[in-house]
């Protein structure tokens, strides 16, 4: 069995783990990043690049590189009920030096974020490599054992990052399991063709017993058709031809396109969690991202707080592994600092679902449009609210990591 020695290793090479990877390299501290994965290629994965994020790129130094990617803005977002549109969220009037969404395929972000990782010789990204359990001593976790192409190997470190996602097998085998809240609603995802003249750029659709959210990607639309908790195989049921009806119903200006629905392999569900880890840490191992927090796919706020754990770990944890004096405290740190961004996002995601969308999905013929979205719509100032909530969260976080590669 082949052995790896580094000071950190990162579990997940996904925006939390590629992000924490760049910064703790540029930081000068060997870093190990494993990717199960030969490549970051997978569909409808969260594509939204947040302000927050926009203005990290900034700080690090990236802005001309970054912004040379093919992107879309989108500056404020809507919501249609009954075919009235009412403006919801307004970027452009965020105290933050980018006023905007980004939205991209997170596959070009996350090979963005590797480009510029690789710079520092400090990482290393080892793809097709999939952790399998941890190394675990008297004193706490001493690493992981994995499986590549090559056979097994051990990365033997003094950290394990663990940002594989809401299904972590390392959170697993740490022995925590999340708190788990529920959510009433799945998510089938779906792409169809844009063309000029066709409506806002972002927006969410409701009618009574359903919701369509389209988000401009271009030269299309990647929609969201939310679907009550385990409502797909019903759905699903009533046939391909009765899918596209709804769709077309709920937003008339994608009928005359659904057809490039053609058959269900198009149609991706996403099985909606929401959870947390009550305790993120163990003496030599932590849990980020959705290891330590499932977030919902309202506001698309996920991608932003895996990637604000990432800095925060980053900003608090480079000393003390430079030094080698990290203890089981200094883990306890990011947590804390993290949490509550977290308990308040999803105490307003779960408002949102269970009295918004659920409400939604259970009327059965045309309802006003909630009193929220009409004050919004009336007050412009007041749409500043729900962006900064979608575009910067709770506690936005800055680089503090010193440049040391």
């Amino acid at each position: 069995m082949d052995t790896v020695t580094t000071r950190l290793c990162i579990v997940g090479g996904g925006p939390a783990g590629m992000m924490a990877g760049l910064l703790f390299a540029r930081a000068g501290i060997d870093v190990t990043v494993l990717e199960k994965h030969a490549d970051f290629l997978r569909d409808f994965r969260g594509d939204t690049i947040h302000p927050s994020t926009l203005d990290l790129m900034d700080e690090l130094g990236f802005t001309e590189r970054f912004r040379a990617l093919p992107q879309r803005r989108v500056e404020n977002f809507s919501g249609v009920v009954n075919g009235r549109s009412y403006r919801v969220a307004d970027f452009s009037r965020l105290p933050t030096r980018n006023r905007f969404l980004s939205f991209m395929p997170q596959w070009d972000f996350l090979d963005f974020l590797a480009g510029e990782a690789v710079r520092y010789p400090a990482f290393r990204l080892i793809r097709r490599t999939e952790a399998q359990d941890l190394i675990e001593t008297e004193g706490g976790i001493a690493g992981v054992r994995a499986a590549g192409p090559g056979g097994s190997v051990e990365i033997r470190s003094d950290l394990v990052l663990c940002a594989d996602g809401r299904h972590s097998r390392m959170r697993e085998r740490a022995g925590f399991a999340p708190r788990v809240f529920g959510a009433p609603i799945d998510v089938l995802w779906f792409r169809l063709p844009r063309r000029d003249g066709d409506p806002e750029a972002a927006a969410g659709r409701f009618g009574p017993g359903r919701i369509l959210i389209t988000l401009d990607r271009g030269d299309e639309w990647q929609c969201a058709y939310v679907v009550p908790k385990g409502g797909d195989a019903a759905l699903r049921a009533q046939g391909l031809p009765a899918f596209r009806t709804l769709v077309a119903e709920i937003a008339p200006f994608l009928a005359d396109r659904t057809g490039a629905i053609a058959d269900w392999d198009d149609v991706k569900l996403l099985t909606v969690t929401v959870d947390r880890l009550e305790r993120w840490h163990r003496p030599g191992l932590l849990c980020i991202g959705d290891a330590a927090h499932a977030m919902s796919p309202v506001g698309g706020v996920g991608i932003n707080l895996a990637i604000q754990d990432a800095v925060a770990a980053a900003n608090l944890l480079t000393g003390p592994l430079r030094d080698g004096r990290l203890v089981e405290a200094d883990l306890a740190r990011v947590q804390a600092r993290r949490m509550f961004p977290v308990r308040v996002t999803q105490a307003l995601q779960r408002m949102i679902q269970s009295r918004v969308i659920a409400a939604s999905l259970a009327a059965d013929a045309p309802f006003r449009a909630p009193l929220a979205l009409r004050l919004l719509d009336a007050l412009p100032r007041l749409q500043v609210l729900p962006a900064r909530m979608i575009g910067m969260g709770v506690r936005p976080e800055h680089v503090r990591a010193p440049l040391r590669a």
